[in-house]
């Protein structure tokens, strides 16, 4: 009996340990890495809550993973994001033109020398490069 209680309860410390350790945020929406202030999620807040009625430490650690992963915050309604478009080699700048304009909504030029263009591997690369671009920063630095 006491064998079969040491069992359930050392199971029970290290599948509570896995998941506070990781970040509860980071593992429920790995898709909000990168937020860097927004509105707390419920749901995430009392997943690691949970961390903390069983021990303090998993706990807190599942906190400060989420807060800089930035998953712990709800999405914003103005965050940036990335369309994927498969291009032709055939394709010429002024398609490319009428194609960014007609997405962005606002007239595009790529004879910009500020306009720097680049191949992303992955989509969370290339949405790592918006959020490091600085798009929407004076909209969010507004609402704080």
């Amino acid at each position: 009996m006491q064998q079969a209680v040491r069992r359930w309860l050392t199971g029970a410390v290290v599948g509570v340990s896995i998941v506070a350790l990781s970040g509860c945020g980071t593992m429920f929406y790995p898709e909000r890495k990168g937020q860097l202030s927004g509105d707390v999620d419920p749901v995430v807040a009392i997943a690691n809550g949970v961390g903390l009625l069983f021990f303090i430490v998993p706990g807190v650690i599942a906190y400060a993973v989420d807060f800089s992963n930035g998953t712990i915050y709800l999405p914003s309604a103005s965050s940036a994001s990335v369309d994927i478009h498969h291009l032709d080699d055939a394709m010429d700048v002024a398609s490319l033109e009428k194609l960014l304009s007609d997405k962005a909504g606002q007239p595009v030029s790529l004879e910009n020398e500020l306009l720097v263009i680049e191949e992303m591997d992955s989509l969370d690369e290339a949405l790592a490069m918006v959020r490091m671009s600085g798009v929407l920063d004076e909209e969010r630095l507004a609402t704080m």
